[in-house]
């Protein structure tokens, strides 16, 4: 059709998309241009309706949707149709009008018969791509694929429709593949308590599984022009396992502007959303921002939500920002970024950006072309395993329109080639707004899939195996005062054994003490824990679970440095087997005893060493007084007076556990964690 010049000249900026504002402008002066024209038609009526018809759109708006009258375009044409059904530009001039009112089954028909009437009549073979594109858009891989290798065959085809052309019959092969070998996929709607006539998508949820929060589009008169606006409500999951009617969030976070696309962090008491001007620029009462939709921040204290403030840092921008996903640590923000790109085109990518020590975030950074394409990227979402990226792309081999993919990070900390989630996850439709839970097998989605309660609608269902992240387990605990038994807001840390890198880094609840993290299975864990006037909590921990099993659970009481009496393990020193140097994985802890040492400049402390029964007895005692030693030195060299320390071996001579208790014990594992539990090296206040 690129030859079909002022009949028909509707600008096409993507396989799907149209600019409305530009269709308009052509419409409105092809009537100039096409005064000496030629057409299949000789009815004299035919052509004046038709004439009418086609500059209908720039002459009159449409009573319903305020913009181009297509709808009175289109029945002007019907009308020269039904007097001439083989007027070919008719057919080609309804088609444009209904492929922009968003009718592709209409469109398709009409491209249909104006091939039907003359295959040969656009030589560059235009007419062919349009009509594969549409079919390609509605699933009819099939026939998309042959009316798109028609042409690519076509002499005189444009370069950049070629390009596209040939990318789709890959896709189309694809989506054929796909459809032949289906996975599994039963969507469950999460029922009256979440869904309602209205709108609901973009769904976050806590680690735990028990809160969901979610985007809801309501019916508002109070708001000009659309009276409509978006809103958060919140549903928590009942004793019965469904979801409760869902509240509105406080008006301090909901608005008469919009709000949505969610996340929240991962103590279940800080959230990240996008938030967008009215029709004058104000992001209204409290609230600054710097483009026309910014990410804004607030954090829960007890039961009440703080007045959100526009995300401190360098993420937002006079483009906009949104649909955000926060990593289990807190630290790491990954978002889209929308741009008008080249010739107008609407673009968006995935970028990620890092908190720095002050809370703010740093220069984001856009994802690579191994994720982002030149196409749309949205609804980004990064799993707790913090290795497992959810997100939508037109731009990846797919079944049409948004799909949603997975992909993986490598142990060099690069991200893999997507994989699409495959038929019928993903169909012609654009599939977005996935949510999947911290164990990795139940996913949520937003569809308006017959059978639901009004338009959009939120989803559950079983995520395939192939597809699943590395299972998270959600890790709770309660700070408190070991003598009164009051909560205490303590910071805690958590690190990873093996690697020596620092997991998460955050604090309790100020109201209750208590804390709720996500972490990956089968990994050691080392936990401190630490709040003035208090010595710090050390623990560690395996992360292995039985496999229903969702949460782990530790009490962390706190001694207060007053309690000279009591002896405080240092559960997170480490050495190597049979030697007295310390591994790299405890300093984090140690530098934690140097800072309390630090903060109370007349505290003395004893370090003591021990070892387990087996082995000889003095080799023990020589071993675990130089251990002992090690911990005094870095002290020392930390810059903790020597005169403040002092330090003692005990070898074997004061177990925890007893020989007589540990040879009772029934198996092998439970007999090492009892020597385990002997090993140990302690500090306690002296003065």
């Amino acid at each position: 059709m690129e030859d079909f010049t002022a009949n028909a000249q509707i600008l096409r900026n993507t396989i799907s998309m149209k600019n409305l504002v530009l269709a308009l402008f052509i419409l409105a002066t092809a009537s100039c241009s096409t005064a000496q024209m030629t057409y299949s038609s000789k009815n004299k009526k035919a052509i004046a309706l038709y004439e009418q018809g086609r500059d209908e759109p720039g002459k009159s708006v449409d009573p319903i949707t305020r913009g181009p009258n297509y709808a009175g375009g289109i029945a002007l044409l019907e009308k020269a149709l039904k007097i001439d059904p083989t007027f070919w530009e008719a057919h080609m001039v309804e088609a444009e009008m209904y492929e922009l009112t968003n009718q592709p089954y209409k469109a398709i028909e009409q491209y249909r018969k104006a091939l039907a009437i003359n295959p040969n009549h656009s030589p560059s073979g235009g007419t062919y791509y349009y009509l594969g594109t549409l079919e390609y858009a509605v699933g009819e891989y099939e026939n998309a694929k042959k009316n798109l290798t028609t042409y690519t065959q076509s002499k005189g085809a444009h370069p950049d429709n070629l390009a596209n052309a040939k990318q789709i019959i890959i896709d189309c092969d694809y989506a054929i593949e796909a459809m032949k070998n289906p996975n599994q996929f039963k969507p469950i709607n999460l029922g009256p308590g979440v869904n309602t006539k209205d709108s609901e998508y973009f769904p976050t949820i806590t680690v735990d599984g028990k809160t969901l929060l979610f985007t809801r589009r309501i019916e508002d008169k109070r708001v000009p022009i659309y009276g409509e606006q978006e809103d958060f409500y919140v549903s928590n999951l009942s004793t019965f396992n469904t979801w409760e009617t869902a509240i509105s969030m406080p008006k301090n976070i909901n608005t008469l502007n919009n709000e949505g696309a969610p996340t929240i962090g991962p103590d279940g008491r800080s959230l990240i959303f996008v938030a967008c001007t009215d029709e004058s620029g104000s992001y209204g009462d409290n609230r600054k921002g710097k483009g026309s939709c910014d990410l804004f921040y607030t954090k829960r204290l007890g039961a009440q939500w703080l007045d959100p403030v526009n995300l401190p840092g360098a993420i937002n921008t006079p483009s906009w920002e949104t649909q955000p996903s926060l990593s289990a640590d807190g630290k790491t923000l990954y978002f889209i970024r929308k741009v008008m790109a080249r010739g107008g085109r609407p673009d968006s990518d995935i970028y990620t950006a890092t908190q720095k020590e002050d809370g703010s975030w740093d220069v984001p950074v856009r994802l690579p072309n191994t994720i982002n394409t030149p196409y749309m990227e949205e609804s980004v979402l990064i799993h707790p395993d913090g290795k497992t990226l959810y997100f939508s792309s037109q731009g990846h081999r797919g079944m049409g329109g948004l799909d949603i993919f997975v992909s993986r990070m490598n142990e060099k900390g690069e991200w893999g080639i997507p994989e699409n989630l495959g038929y019928p996850i993903n169909t012609s439709a654009d599939e977005n707004s996935l949510l999947v839970s911290a164990d990795g097998e139940i996913a949520f989605f937003a569809s308006d899939r017959e059978g639901g309660f009004g338009k959009l609608d939120l989803y559950y269902f079983i995520m395939p195996e192939k597809f699943r992240p590395i299972k998270t387990v959600y890790f709770d605990g309660l700070v408190f005062d070991a003598l009164t038994k009051k909560t205490i807001p303590g910071k805690f840390s958590l690190v990873n054994i093996k690697t020596g890198k620092e997991v998460i880094k955050s604090e309790a609840d100020q109201v209750n003490g208590s804390f709720t993290v996500s972490l990956p299975i089968n990994e050691e864990y080392a936990l401190s824990v630490s709040y003035p006037g208090y010595t710090f909590f050390s623990q560690n921990f395996n992360m292995t679970v039985a496999d229903n099993q969702e949460s782990f659970h530790m009490d962390v009481p706190m001694v207060p440095i007053t309690d000279i009496s009591n002896i405080n393990p240092l559960k997170n020193v480490f050495f190597d087997l049979d030697k007295a140097i310390l591994r790299p994985e405890s300093f984090l802890e140690l530098n934690k005893l140097r800072d309390l040492l630090k903060a109370n400049p007349t505290m003395k402390i004893e370090i003591g060493g021990h070892t387990d029964t087996r082995g000889d007895a003095a080799k023990n005692m020589q071993l675990s007084d130089a251990r002992a030693k090690s911990v005094k030195e870095y002290l020392i060299a930390q810059g903790i007076e020597a005169s403040r320390l002092s330090s003692k071996g005990f070898g074997a001579t004061k177990p925890i556990i007893t020989d007589d208790v540990i040879n009772k014990m029934a198996t092998e594992k439970e007999k090492e964690k009892a020597h385990q539990e002997n090993r140990r090296t302690e500090y306690k206040i002296v003065k």
